[in-house]
């Protein structure tokens, strides 16, 4: 007898991924096909590995019999993980455009660079204020109100007033 055969007792590896007809797990994704509660048909939801919500869903299509949804398979799944990837992609991008945005001041001295970075701290949020010289060397700092408005005009008064906190 070979001792070199597989033991049939013994149990599968439970860190494989899940790759089945409805779920699907690989490159950091869970594709889970669900019933759309909107109508009668299927969606499916992406989940990032240890993220509690889906990082996209979406319409599924029926099998050939109408009432079922198609299978997952290895090409369909890659599909989604490349377009939930994205979404999250646009998604950080969006937040940063949000949180850290900067406007050129033209002044006696060349163009400045001001740069505002919000801290979206849930129980002390703050943002710093901060403006830069041709060199990017750095001319001040100042905390303000996550609420600060940046544009050339707040920048320039800013400048104007000696880099006091506005």
């Amino acid at each position: 007898m070979s001792t070199d055969a597989p033991d049939m007792n013994e149990e599968q590896d439970d860190d494989a991924p899940i790759q089945e007809a409805r779920v699907w797990q690989g490159n950091g994704f869970t594709a889970r096909v669900i019933k759309n509660e909107e109508d009668e048909g299927w969606a499916v939801a992406m989940i990032k590995d240890g993220e509690p919500e889906p990082a996209l869903v979406g319409p599924w299509t029926m099998g050939r019999d109408k009432k079922n949804p198609k299978p997952l398979d290895i090409n369909a799944f890659n599909t989604l993980v490349k377009t939930a990837n994205e979404v999250l992609r646009r998604h950080e991008q969006q937040l940063h455009a949000q949180l850290h945005k900067s406007v050129f001041v033209n002044t006696d001295e060349g163009q400045l660079k001001v740069t505002l970075d919000i801290v979206p701290d849930e129980d002390d949020p703050y943002a710093t204020l901060t403006a830069f010289d041709g060199y990017n060397e750095q001319l001040a700092q100042v905390r303000v109100a996550p609420t600060f408005k940046l544009s050339v005009s707040s920048a320039g008064s800013w400048i104007e007033n000696g880099y006091r906190r506005p």
